[in-house]
């Protein structure tokens, strides 16, 4: 008799649900006369959604209103998602029956499924409007619920999934509540016209600056320390973003015309917006002229190897001297194989640089062999850091290189000069050639030295440059996080 029982109330609740989505309100009327309990029984069941949520999703008003009419706290039953029915009559558009629902409980507006999201946020998102004004009619509080999930707002939501009505008419339902408007997000601490600017609604951009309040905040940083208007900076220059900028220039020209006509008490809060103004644009300006100390591309990268081949060959001619120096080695003597006297200070031994022991060339022999150490020295230094894998595009490390391989290349020019010095011997030059000679080396002596002094104080510009950025970023940090 049990089962008999069991199996008719699983039958005749599959024939209730079956109504529901049908709308058949003289099923419904018949199943509650033969079990007037039978909307009791649906908490026993393992189906997550009641009746009234397929209704309600549906359409279907009367078979809803007769549902509320039998049993009312159907209107707080949350499905799988923990959605009650007039979460899904919002979403759907669904008017009368959202009304029915209101008209029975009120304070469904406030149920947050389980992304915190509340009807309204489902009914703006889809731009559902007439459902939106009711809400807010029932509710007013309602439109200030914030969405667990990234703290966006219900206007957050209207400017992501583009509905510029809906938008509306939450803004003029809270036109005098500046800091909601312009809220912020915890993703990326953006408010709406952040976003608008990001997702490049245009509309949604000319409205958000025709409202007031939006307009004076239009100066808010988000997380990156950015304005909406900077953000499109970040962005590719296409019809849109040029769109989007004139819409503020001309946001900004209303404003100068109302500013003008100010009376006097308030012309010193615009002169305090006027000065911050020309902080931001000479700001913009410093910006502008730093990006041409920036480095661009990766060509540091693609030359790696010519570099690791220049480095390379430097390094080996500057290391030929220290085995075969300029001049040559002295020879055995047969007749004195313990040394040779080549003059009265000097003892010099079979393998000695010969121009080291000439009283004559010996400072210029030692000038070569400090440059030609020098470069070698620097060569060394660029193999290197090209070889232990630091990251090319890093400042210190690009700095070193620069520095090192100016370096090498100044010094092998000197001691290709020191090696000349060395090698022609004084009786070639007469009065003339002698002076002309060397007016030439310091004239090209002159020109290496202007060179690389250009260079080296080209990359110290961009460094400090780059080093000013740094600072600046976390002198803001610290302040922000005091």
């Amino acid at each position: 008799m049990e089962m008999a029982q069991i199996r008719q109330d699983d039958s005749d609740m599959r024939e209730l649900y079956k109504a529901a989505g049908n709308g058949c309100k003289t099923t419904l009327d018949r199943l509650i006369l033969k079990d007037p309990h039978l909307l009791s029984k649906i908490s026993l069941t393992s189906l997550s959604e009641t009746p009234l949520h397929i209704s309600a999703l549906v359409g279907h008003l009367e078979f809803s209103k007769a549902l509320l009419l039998l049993k009312p706290q159907l209107t707080r039953e949350l499905d799988s998602h923990r959605r009650c029915p007039l979460h899904l009559a919002s979403a759907e558009g669904h008017t009368e029956i959202v009304q029915a629902l209101l008209d029975e409980d009120k304070d469904a507006c406030l149920v947050s499924d389980q992304d915190g999201r509340i009807p309204l946020h489902y009914a703006a998102l889809r731009g559902r409007v007439e459902v939106v004004r009711k809400l807010i009619i029932a509710q007013p509080n309602s439109i200030t619920r914030v969405v667990l999930d990234g703290g966006e707002t219900v206007l957050h939501l209207c400017v992501k999934y583009n509905q510029l009505d809906s938008l509306k008419l939450l803004v003029e339902s809270v036109s005098d509540e500046a800091d909601f408007l312009n809220s912020k997000d915890h993703e990326g601490g953006n408010t709406v016209l952040h976003l608008a600017v990001m997702l490049q609604r245009i509309e949604i951009v000319k409205y958000l600056l025709s409202v007031s309040k939006v307009k004076e905040g239009a100066d808010a940083l988000n997380k990156m320390g950015l304005t909406a208007l900077e953000v499109l900076n970040h962005y590719p220059k296409d019809l849109k973003s040029f769109t989007i900028q004139n819409i503020f220039m001309d946001a900004c020209a209303v404003r100068t015309t109302k500013k003008n006509n100010l009376s006097p008490s308030l012309e010193i809060v615009v002169g305090h917006h006027d000065s911050a103004k020309r902080k931001r644009s000479s700001k913009k300006r410093w910006q502008k002229w730093l990006k041409y100390l920036r480095y661009q591309g990766d060509w540091l990268e693609e030359t790696r190897g010519a570099l690791m081949v220049v480095a390379t060959v430097i390094t080996t001619i500057t290391f030929q001297p220290a085995i075969n120096p300029v001049g040559g080695v002295l020879q055995p003597n047969v007749n004195d194989t313990y040394g040779w006297k080549y003059d009265l200070n000097s003892t010099c031994m079979a393998g000695n640089s010969v121009l080291a022991c000439d009283f004559n060339h010996n400072y210029g022999f030692l000038m070569f062999m400090i440059y030609n150490t020098v470069s070698f020295t620097a060569s060394l230094c660029v193999v290197f850091l090209l070889i232990s894998g630091f990251p090319l595009k890093n400042r210190v490390c690009m700095c070193l290189l620069t520095f090192a391989m100016c370096t090498s290349l100044t010094f092998l020019a000197l001691a290709y000069l020191s090696a000349l010095s060395v090698l022609i011997p004084y009786t070639f030059f007469d009065g003339f050639a002698y002076n002309a000679a060397l007016v030439i080396a310091g004239c090209v002596q002159l020109s290496l030295m202007v060179v690389v002094g250009m260079v080296l104080l080209f990359h110290t510009i961009r460094l400090l440059a780059w080093l000013v950025v740094k600072i600046r970023k976390f002198t803001l940090y610290i302040q922000r996080r005091l």
